[in-house]
């Protein structure tokens, strides 16, 4: 890596950790990067994972006054999450790199999908919460799926969450944000410490974004309420079509 990539990985992280904190999808903008200076997908998958987990640790210590009495939610989701990342991470250590890479991009135009409709999400969540969703077995089995798709490759887990845990849970959006923000990075935690042990991972790029990550957590904690969705959208769709072009052309 050169100076002006090593510094453009630190930037990444600082967006990413921001955006995981406020929205979610902050892989859409490290992980692009990664590729962009030559690591290959799984490398950069596995490196971003472990790289965001300091970020993620740093967002959740920010909204922890929204944390406070969740300590039942936090164990019955992060229970299924950890079962969820797990599946996840064996899966992209036991699949061929090319399946990697023929799927990631499915899964980026999903989650740009997600982005681009999320203004709406809030009416239509309002008028279909059913009673007694936050205990159902649909929802365990959802949380349990995000947390294979967090394991997997993760971006846009933070939005699938929400949307789900604001369908199913009665309660304020921004405590929500912060279960949200606590399971999606214990996700990436799982994940990263299996690649740790049995994965090819780029150390470099990993104290990098973690570096950044770290300052981006605290910083969409504090300030992310003022930020401008819209704005926030424009640019996450704009890094994931090049993340989905990059792929394809790899």
């Amino acid at each position: 890596m050169t100076v002006l990539e090593a510094i453009l990985v630190v930037i990444a992280g600082v967006w990413a950790g921001t955006i995981n904190t406020v929205v979610g999808s902050g892989t859409l903008v490290t992980f692009p990067v990664l590729l962009a200076i030559g690591y290959s997908p799984v490398v950069a998958n596995v490196s971003n994972t472990i790289g965001l987990v300091p970020g993620s640790v740093s967002g959740a210590i920010g909204y922890r006054r929204e944390l406070r009495g969740q300590r039942d939610r936090l164990l019955r989701f992060g229970a299924m999450t950890f079962l969820g990342a797990i599946t996840g991470a064996v899966l992209l250590l036991v699949l061929p790199a090319s399946a990697f890479k023929g799927i990631v991009p499915f899964f980026i135009v999903i989650a740009l999908v997600l982005i681009v409709l999320q203004p709406r999400l809030g009416g239509w969540i309002a008028q279909r919460r059913p009673h007694g969703a936050e205990h159902h077995v649909g929802l365990l089995l959802g949380i349990y799926a995000t947390g294979v798709y967090g394991g997997y490759f993760g971006a846009a887990q933070g939005i699938i969450l929400i949307a789900m845990l604001g369908v199913a849970v009665n309660d304020d959006l921004q405590r929500l944000n912060g279960l949200k923000n606590v399971l999606a990075g214990l996700a990436n935690l799982v994940a990263g410490v299996i690649f740790i042990f049995v994965a090819d991972v780029a150390w470099g790029p990993v104290v990098l974004i973690a570096c950044g990550s770290i300052v981006g957590g605290q910083l969409g904690a504090r300030y992310g309420r003022r930020l401008s969705p819209s704005a926030l959208r424009i640019v996450i769709v704009a890094v994931g079509v090049f993340a989905i072009v990059r792929l394809l052309a790899f």
